[in-house]
C-alpha cells in the first residue's frame, strides 16, 4: 500500500467542491445561532460557556491521544488565563497550566499566518512537564513515523508519515499553502478538512501531532468568521474515535478526498451544534442559581456548582454522601444532612437505594 504523500499526485487533493455548499450553509446557520446567544447572554453566561468549551477541548483533545488532565485544574488554569475571577487553589497538573495557554493564545491570534515559529510555540505548550519526546522542533529521529494498533509481536500499521529528512520541505510547502489557500479555497469546511488530513499525513512532531492538528482545522474556521470559533472539534470526535481513525486512514490512503471533506464536514457541523447546547446549559445553569442561591448554605453551593461544572451529564451515577463530603470538606453525617435537605428543597432528586443512592441536580 502507498500513502498518500508517497504518491506523484501528493498536494494536489482532488474534490468536488459543488458537494459541500450545503453543509457550509448549515454551517453558517448554526454559527450565527451560536454568535447570537453570546451576543444576548449575560457576561457571567458568556464566560462560563467559553470556560466550558475550552475546558472541553482541552479535556476531549488529550483523551483521543489517550492522556487524562484534571478538570478542576484546567477549569482554574483556562479562567486565570481569561482575566476571570476563579478560586485560588494550587494546580498541581502542570499539563493543564500549557494546554490552557495554548488553547487561549491560539484563539487570541486566529488571524496571523502559520508559521514554524507558531508551531514550534504551540508544540512547548501543549508539551509542558513532558520530557520524554524533542519538544518545539520537528521530529529528527531516522526510525520510521508509524500509527499502529495491535498487542506486540501483532501490530497494524495504519499510517506511515515521510521520513524525517524532509520534513522542513514538507512544512514549508504546508505552511505556503494554508497561508495562500485563505484566498484560493473558497467553502472553509473544505480548507479545514485539507489543513487538518495535509497536517496529520506530515505528522512532524514525534507527539502531539493530532491535537495541533485540531487546533489548525480550528483556526482556519476563526479566520473565515473572522473571530475565534465557538466550538470544540474534539469533542465530538472523542465521542467516535473509531470513526475518526477509520476515516483518516481512508483519506491518507488517496489524494482524491470527498469522502474525507464530506466526514469532516459533519465533525464541525456536529461539534456547533453541541455548542450551541452548551449555551443553553448555561442559561439554565444561571437561573437554576438565580432561583435556589438563597435557599442553599455555602457547602451546598460549591457542591452543587462542582457537579454543573462537569456539564449537563454531571457527575457519572450522580453525587453521593462520600464524594459530597470530599467536595465540601465536611463530616459524613453533615454531608448526609445537607443531601436530604437539598432533596426536600427539590433542588436534587435521589435514584437508588441502599449503598447506591445517588442524587441528580433538578434543573
Amino acid at each position: 500500500m502507498t500513502y498518500n504523500w508517497q504518491q506523484t499526485d501528493w498536494t494536489n487533493f482532488q474534490y468536488d467542491e459543488s458537494l459541500f455548499e450545503k453543509l457550509w450553509i448549515e454551517f453558517i446557520t448554526l454559527s450565527g445561532e451560536s454568535e447570537g446567544f453570546m451576543k444576548s447572554s449575560s457576561q457571567g453566561i458568556k464566560e462560563d460557556s467559553i470556560v466550558n468549551l475550552l475546558v472541553n477541548e482541552a479535556i476531549k483533545t488529550s483523551e483521543i491521544e489517550g492522556e487524562f488532565i484534571s478538570r478542576i485544574d484546567l477549569i482554574s488554569s483556562i479562567r486565570k488565563n481569561l482575566g476571570y475571577l476563579t478560586e485560588s487553589i494550587i494546580i498541581k497538573d502542570q499539563r493543564s497550566l500549557g494546554i490552557a495557554n495554548l488553547l487561549i493564545s491560539s484563539r487570541e491570534n486566529y488571524a496571523e499566518n502559520l508559521s514554524e515559529e507558531m508551531l514550534f510555540n504551540w508544540h512547548t505548550l501543549l508539551m509542558q512537564g513532558n520530557y520524554s519526546v524533542e519538544i518545539g522542533k520537528w521530529r529528527t529521529h531516522s526510525e520510521p513515523m508509524q500509527v499502529v494498533s495491535g498487542a506486540m509481536g501483532r501490530e497494524k500499521v495504519h499510517f506511515e508519515a515521510p521520513p524525517s529528512i524532509i520534513l522542513p520541505k514538507q512544512m514549508s510547502l504546508f505552511f505556503e499553502w494554508f497561508n495562500e489557500s485563505k484566498i484560493t479555497i473558497k467553502n472553509p469546511l473544505i480548507r479545514s478538512a485539507m489543513a487538518h488530513l495535509y497536517f496529520e499525513s506530515i505528522h512532524p512532531f514525534e507527539d502531539g501531532n493530532g491535537r495541533i492538528g485540531r487546533i489548525i482545522a480550528e483556526k482556519t474556521l476563526s479566520q473565515a468568521l473572522n473571530r475565534p470559533i465557538l466550538m470544540s472539534i474534539s469533542k465530538t470526535i472523542e465521542s467516535n474515535k473509531n470513526g475518526y481513525y477509520s476515516a483518516l486512514q481512508k483519506g491518507q490512503s488517496s489524494n482524491e478526498i470527498n469522502d474525507w471533506i464530506e466526514y469532516f464536514s459533519q465533525v464541525i457541523i456536529d461539534a456547533q451544534r453541541d455548542f450551541n447546547q452548551t449555551i443553553l446549559f448555561s442559561i439554565k445553569k444561571a437561573a437554576f442559581f438565580d432561583l435556589n442561591k438563597s435557599l442553599l448554605n455555602d457547602r451546598q453551593q460549591k457542591v452543587i456548582k462542582r457537579m454543573l461544572e462537569l456539564g449537563e451529564n454531571e457527575f457519572v451515577g450522580g453525587i453521593n454522601a462520600r464524594k459530597y463530603l470530599v467536595i465540601a470538606k465536611t463530616s459524613k453525617a453533615t454531608a448526609t444532612r445537607d443531601l436530604i435537605d437539598l432533596v426536600e428543597k427539590k433542588i436534587l432528586t435521589m435514584k437508588g437505594g441502599g449503598r447506591s443512592i445517588g442524587y441528580q441536580v433538578k434543573l
